[in-house]
C-alpha cells in the first residue's frame, strides 16, 4: 500500500487555503475600490431580483439622460443660429427706411450690400447642423437644406426686371415663396417640408422665410442691378425693409417657443437627477459595501497570505534528517 507523506497532505490543504485566501483578496481589493459587494447573489440572497429592477431603472435613466443632452443639444444650436440670424438684420430696416425717405442712393446702395451679406450669412446659419444631422432640414436630416444664395438673388431679379408693376411683382414674390411649386421649395430649400422631430424648426418657417424674402428684395436694389421697376416704385424696398421688421419679431416668437423646449428638458434633466438619486441610495443600500471595512479585511488577508506562503516553504524543506538536527 502506498502512504502519501503527511507533509504533502499538509502542502495541499495549505495550497487550498492559500487558494481561497487569493479568491477573497481580489474580491476584498475590488469591493475597496468600488464600493459593492462583488458576490451579488450571494450577499442579497432573494433580494437579488429587486436589487436588478433597481440596476436596470438607473441604466434606463442614463439612456433618458444622453437623449435629453442630444435634444438640447439640438436646441442649443437651433437658439445660437437663429439669434445669430436676429442679431445680424438688426437696424436694417431704420437704415434702409431712412435712406429712402431722404432720396439718399448712395446710403440705399450701402444698406442693399448689407443686406445681401446678411442674406448670406443667414443661410450659413440655417445650414448648421449637429453633428451629421442639419437642425433646419426637416426629416431630411442628412440634406443641407439651402443651396446657393446667388441663385435665390438670380431668381428674385430675374422676377424685379420682367414684373409689369408693384403688385405684378408682390404677387409673383409671393408665388415664388408660397407657392409649392414656387422657386422657393423647387431651387433653394432641399430641406423636408415638415419634420417628426416635434422640437425642430425647419427653414420653411414663415419668420425664416419672411426675413429672407425681404433680404432678397433689398439686396438686389443697388443701383447697379438698375432695375426700373424699383426706381419707379421705391415702395417696393420699403416693404422689404417693413418685413425685415415684422420678421425680426416673428423670430422672437420662433426662439421663445424654442426657448420653451429648452426649459422642458431643464426640468426633465432635474426630475432624473431626483430619481437618480433616490434609486441610488436605494440600490447602494443593498449592494453596498464599506470601503473601509474592505480595505481592512484586505489588510488581513495580505498578512495571511504572507504566513501561509511562509509556512508552505517550511514545510516544503521539512525532512526526517532536518527534523532530527
Amino acid at each position: 500500500m502506498r502512504v502519501i507523506p503527511p507533509n504533502s497532505i499538509i502542502s495541499a490543504s495549505f495550497s487550498q487555503s492559500i487558494a481561497d485566501m487569493k479568491a477573497r483578496a481580489t474580491s476584498a481589493a475590488q469591493e475597496s475600490v468600488t464600493g459593492q459587494h462583488t458576490d451579488l447573489t450571494k450577499h442579497l440572497g432573494g433580494r437579488i431580483g429587486s436589487a436588478m429592477t433597481s440596476h436596470k431603472a438607473l441604466a434606463d435613466i442614463a439612456n433618458q439622460r444622453g437623449l435629453l443632452s442630444i435634444r438640447a443639444g439640438r436646441l442649443d444650436l437651433a437658439q445660437q443660429s437663429l439669434g445669430g440670424v436676429q442679431e445680424r438684420i438688426a437696424g436694417l430696416e431704420v437704415r434702409m427706411l431712412s435712406a429712402l425717405s431722404m432720396g439718399d442712393r448712395p446710403g440705399q446702395d450701402l444698406v442693399a450690400r448689407d443686406a445681401e451679406a446678411a442674406l448670406r450669412d443667414t443661410f450659413n446659419a440655417l445650414n448648421s447642423r449637429h453633428g451629421d444631422r442639419f437642425l433646419f432640414a426637416g426629416d431630411q436630416t442628412a440634406t443641407q437644406p439651402l443651396t446657393s444664395p446667388d441663385q435665390l438673388l438670380a431668381d428674385i431679379r430675374q422676377i424685379a426686371n420682367t414684373a409689369t408693376s408693384a403688385a405684378d411683382f408682390e404677387l409673383q414674390l409671393d408665388e415664388y415663396f408660397q407657392s409649392p411649386t414656387g422657386g422657393w421649395l423647387t431651387s433653394i430649400y432641399a430641406g423636408s417640408a415638415t419634420s417628426s422631430d416635434p422640437d425642430a424648426v425647419t427653414a420653411t418657417d414663415p419668420a425664416i422665410v419672411e426675413v429672407i424674402s425681404a433680404l432678397a428684395v433689398m439686396a438686389i436694389s443697388t443701383t447697379s442691378n438698375n432695375i426700373a421697376l424699383f426706381d419707379q416704385n421705391p415702395d417696393i424696398v420699403a416693404a422689404s425693409a417693413e418685413r425685415i421688421g415684422t420678421g425680426s419679431t416673428a423670430l422672437v416668437n420662433l426662439r421663445a417657443d424654442i426657448g420653451i423646449s429648452q426649459e422642458r428638458i431643464a426640468k426633465s434633466r432635474e426630475s432624473l437627477d431626483t430619481e437618480e438619486a433616490i434609486l441610488n441610495t436605494v440600490f447602494n443600500s443593498m449592494v453596498g459595501r464599506d470601503q473601509y471595512d474592505a480595505a481592512s479585511e484586505l489588510k488581513q488577508l495580505e498578512a495571511g497570505l504572507e504566513a501561509a506562503y511562509l509556512l508552505t516553504s517550511r514545510l516544503s524543506n521539512l525532512t526526517l534528517l532536518n527534523f532530527l538536527r
